[in-house]
């Protein structure tokens, strides 16, 4: 593809919001081409434009989401994972790294034991003796220590896997800054080329799903997730403190977007939106 075809992605991907709505301006801008002799050259340079635009941005978007899951198995399979595993079972590392999984270690030994003497008072189990049951809690408690052993040190390999994904992810972003920009536009041209209700309805799915009433409870799910990820502590107050703040500041941030730019950009949209939000 010439220079020159870039460029005008480049130029498009920049382009600042003015005082007259960007939908009033493309309809002079139509009309201007039309009346243009040279109309029919230009669409087919627009649309050679367009594939390229496409193309390029759909296999620079595979690439950042592929790269990153490559880099992140390889390393921790084959870089980390040896590595934690030979010193992890050299020094003897203790089984748990936080008091959350000590809790949640007993508290599954806790009913295991629960469940042998309820079996035992219904006359499941024959064997009531009290080695027997020792042995059974001895074969729990071992079972328990080899699975948190597993969980902490695959926490270890997540930390070091993830930290090199990130740094690579970031650091191909920072030198492709030309497919970037490709792909913003790409994203732009898709995003305002939507129509006002489908525009007005991914508004309020997204705010719905992660600013919405029901959004905490989803957030609580991921942080906990995130928190076990990295082998940290499941406290409660942050997890409470971070979903009774963080929500907030994307609604803000959500609400600042829709006045700063989409107001100007689309108004017929931003009133569908609070037609369909009422």
């Amino acid at each position: 593809m010439k220079y020159w075809n870039l460029k005008k992605i480049n130029q498009s991907s920049l382009e600042k919001t003015g005082i007259v709505p960007r939908s009033i301006s493309k309809l002079f801008e139509k009309f201007k081409k039309e009346l243009d002799p040279n109309a029919e050259v230009e669409a087919l340079e627009e649309f050679k434009v367009a594939r390229y635009q496409t193309v390029a941005s759909v296999k620079y978007v595979l690439f950042l989401l592929v790269m990153p899951v490559i880099i992140n198995q390889f390393s921790k399979n084959f870089i980390f994972g040896p590595c934690v595993n030979y010193l992890w079972n050299k020094d003897e590392h203790s089984i748990f790294l936080n008091e959350s999984q000590e809790e949640r270690a007993f508290a599954e030994l806790q009913r295991f034991e629960e469940k042998l003497h309820f079996e035992i008072l219904i006359g499941k189990m024959q064997h009531t003796s009290s080695s027997f049951i020792n042995s059974k809690m001895t074969e729990k408690a071992l079972d328990l220590a080899i699975e948190y052993t597993n969980e902490s040190s695959a926490a270890i390999k997540n930390i070091l896997a993830d930290f090199l994904s990130c740094t690579i992810f970031t650091s191909v972003l920072i030198a492709s800054k030309r497919q970037l920009s490709i792909l913003r536009s790409f994203i732009n041209d898709v995003i305002y080329g939507l129509s006002d209700t489908a525009k007005a309805f991914l508004i309020i799915l997204f705010t719905d799903m992660f600013v919405g009433f029901h959004s905490p409870h989803g957030w609580e799910v991921i942080i906990e997730v995130i928190l076990r990820h990295f082998g940290l502590p499941e406290s409660r107050d942050f997890i409470f403190v971070f979903i009774s703040t963080f929500p907030v500041v994307l609604d803000t941030i959500f609400k600042y977007w829709i006045f700063r730019y989409l107001n100007r950009i689309s108004p017929s949209a931003v009133a569908t939106y609070h037609n369909m939000n009422e």
